[in-house]
Parts: C-alpha cells; sequence; structure tokens
C-alpha cells in the first residue's frame, strides 16, 4: 500500500502546532496502525529528521495508550477497537489519512501526537479507590453479589481511560469516564465505604481539571473503544445527587 498521511507535529503545549505531509510506500496490509508508524519513524530518524512522538505501550488494545484521533474518529474508522488494533486493510491504497492528537483543554499536547492525560489520574485519586482491611482476604461466598450488577460492573471496569470519550465530545466532557469509574465502585459491597462521597468529590474534581459538560449527544458512546454505556452516566448523576443531598 502507498499512502499520504498528514500529520500533526507541535513542539510542546506551548508552541504553534502544524500539518505535514509524509508519503508512506510498501505498507503491508497486515500491519498495525502503530506498526506502520514504526516504519515512518525508522524511515524519518536514518534521514536524520526528527520522529513523530505518540504514545504506544501494550499494543493489545488494554492499556489505552495508543491514543491518536484519525480522519475524524478517536483510533480510527473501525468500531470497538483502539488504535493498536486497528489495520492497515482498513484503508485503501493511495488514501490520504489525517492524524491528530486528542484536542481538549484538559489534554495539553506533550509533543506531537502525545498528550498528558494525568488529569484522569487526579480524578481516580479524587474517589476512585475502596477501603479494605488488612489481613486475611475474606472468603467470596461472605460477599454475596447479585449477578446483574456484577456484570454491570465488569462492563463499566472495561473502561480503559484511553480518553476517545472526551476527544469525540464536542464539549471535551470526561462523563463517561468518570461515571464508568463510580459505576465499578457503586455497584459492589467493597466500594460502599466511599460512595456517600465518591460520586461528589470525583466530579468536583472533573469540573475542576477543566473537562466540559455533557450534552446527551452520545458520541463518547459511539467511540469508545470498550463500549462504555451511556447508562452509567444516569447513574453516576443519580450517586451525585443523593451525595450531595446526604452531605446536607
Amino acid at each position: 500500500m502507498n499512502l499520504t498521511l498528514k500529520i500533526w507535529r507541535q513542539k510542546n503545549a506551548n508552541s504553534e502546532g502544524r500539518f505535514e505531509t509524509y508519503d508512506v510506500t510498501g505498507i503491508s496490509e497486515d500491519m498495525s496502525f502503530l506498526e506502520m508508524f514504526d516504519v515512518l519513524n525508522e524511515r524519518l530518524i536514518n534521514e536524520g529528521q526528527e520522529p513523530i512522538a505518540f504514545d504506544h505501550d501494550c499494543r493489545e488494545g488494554i492499556c489505552g495508550m495508543c491514543s491518536m484521533y484519525i480522519n475524524g474518529s478517536p483510533h480510527g474508522p473501525n468500531r470497538g477497537v483502539t488504535t493498536c488494533q486497528l489495520h492497515m486493510r482498513s484503508f485503501q491504497s493511495g488514501e490520504t489519512i489525517t492524524v491528530e492528537p486528542w484536542r481538549a483543554a484538559a489534554f495539553p499536547v506533550i509533543k506531537d501526537l502525545a498528550v498528558n492525560r494525568s488529569a484522569f489520574d487526579r480524578i481516580i485519586s479524587a474517589g476512585g479507590f475502596v477501603s479494605v482491611n488488612t489481613g486475611n482476604a475474606q472468603d467470596a461466598n461472605a460477599l454475596p453479589i447479585p449477578k446483574e450488577n456484577a456484570d454491570e460492573a465488569f462492563a463499566a471496569a472495561a473502561c480503559i481511560g484511553c480518553g476517545a470519550c472526551v476527544a469525540a465530545c464536542k464539549n471535551a466532557s470526561a462523563m463517561l469516564f468518570t461515571s464508568a469509574k463510580i459505576s465499578q465502585l457503586s455497584l459492589l459491597p467493597q466500594g460502599q465505604a466511599e460512595r456517600t462521597m465518591r460520586a461528589e468529590k470525583m466530579v468536583a474534581q472533573m469540573d475542576a481539571e477543566g473537562f466540559g459538560a455533557c450534552t446527551n449527544t452520545g458520541a463518547c458512546e459511539a467511540e469508545c473503544p470498550k463500549e462504555i454505556s451511556l447508562e452509567n452516566i444516569a447513574r453516576m448523576n443519580r450517586e451525585y445527587f443523593s451525595a450531595v443531598l446526604s452531605s446536607k
């Protein structure tokens, strides 16, 4: 495959960025999108040019690091996959592919396609944890959990914190991410100790980070590589209002 890539290049958060065009040839349709970037970067290094900075780690769709905005969609044109799971057979030879970083005030650009998503870490630190007793683990049968609750908690826990929901939202809202983390813990017995404060503190931190408000367009759910449901946002709203009322 022969492709034309329009890639966003930016030295850091304070410098002005621009698109630069690169032609890549001889790309196998079986390559992943990141492998194609590896080929391009190897060429740039051999030519004495600055390689393109992008985030990557596990390359198995687990860590959420491989965050690229590809042809107007977070993680590319396919649904339910991360960028590292996107293969070049999803494109046509001769196609022009535009690649950008996540664009949100709360995700400042580090360099090129890499952004700082530590705002998510601070939201988790505000309340995304549980209190546990030290010592021997309890027998699993001592904590009966309804299967429906367990299934919903498991589905919410699938969130990998990649930030695609923020990138897809016209308001750069982090409601889907935050609600997934709140739902995961509020549905399980282990999460009840902090339940009355968790939603209130995590939502407050989300607002303090500068994420936008949710307007229920559903773009976050549509673009989420783990297909996290909007139902979690409704659950978070209930948890938040309960926390606010109980604190008065």
